[in-house]
């Protein structure tokens, strides 16, 4: 099967017209790529994007999604939020999972304002936001220590009527923790017990240590 066969980026438009003589539906073209997505061989999956649109190809969300979906497992932030442009500039309709999944790539590394600046992309063109995308952007917001953001975007999960997980509520904990926010940290406890969120240990130890840091150990 193709998705099997180790064939070097270079060498994949050639390949791809050998096997599709005759083209590619749209249905087929996702699963091409879905299947190389998998591979998380960056080069190649671009390569054949390239090749679709060679071939002029039809090309949609679907597609894109794929490959932003490969730049997401390898930490590709920049190709990530790239890939976005091009679908606005190629008038491509990009939907909640597009962004969803471009907000994963800044898990593995990524700047917080650039994250943020994918959320406000998604209000300006009216694309729902859902709990995957903001728990992202909060987990963005705790690795560089920006408490106050986090507590922001918690807020505006819940005037947005979105689910608050154990993901979003912790990642926010662990951003206060590392300012050594104890009374935000005790907020947030509260509020996971209130909405019976399940608390992990790791985010007792991460209100414990915000508590520690503010010289609050009794509480």
């Amino acid at each position: 099967p193709l998705f099997h066969v180790s064939v070097q980026a270079n060498t994949l438009v050639a390949t791809l017209d050998q096997i599709f003589p005759e083209g590619l539906d749209p249905r087929s073209s996702t699963r091409v790529l879905c299947g190389l997505a998998r591979r998380r061989d960056v080069d190649i999956v671009f390569t054949a994007l390239a090749w679709h649109k060679l071939r002029d190809y039809e090309l949609n969300h679907h597609h894109y999604n794929a490959v932003i979906d490969a730049c997401a497992k390898t930490g590709l932030w920049t190709k990530a939020l790239q890939l976005v442009a091009v679908m606005a500039q190629g008038n491509v309709a990009s939907n909640t999972i597009t962004f969803n999944t471009a907000a994963n790539a800044f898990k593995k590394g990524g700047s917080w304002d650039r994250a943020l600046q994918l959320l406000g992309t998604m209000a300006q063109i009216a694309v729902e936001m859902d709990s995957v995308t903001s728990s992202a952007a909060i987990s963005v917001c705790r690795k560089a220590g920006y408490w106050e953001k986090a507590m922001q975007l918690l807020s505006e999960m819940e005037m947005c009527k979105l689910r608050l997980g154990t993901i979003a509520v912790s990642a926010a904990v662990s951003a206060c923790e590392q300012c050594g926010e104890w009374q935000k940290s005790l907020q947030l406890l509260s509020l996971m017990a209130q909405i019976e969120i399940e608390c992990s240990a790791t985010t007792y130890n991460a209100v414990i240590s915000a508590c520690e840091k503010g010289n609050e150990w009794e509480r």
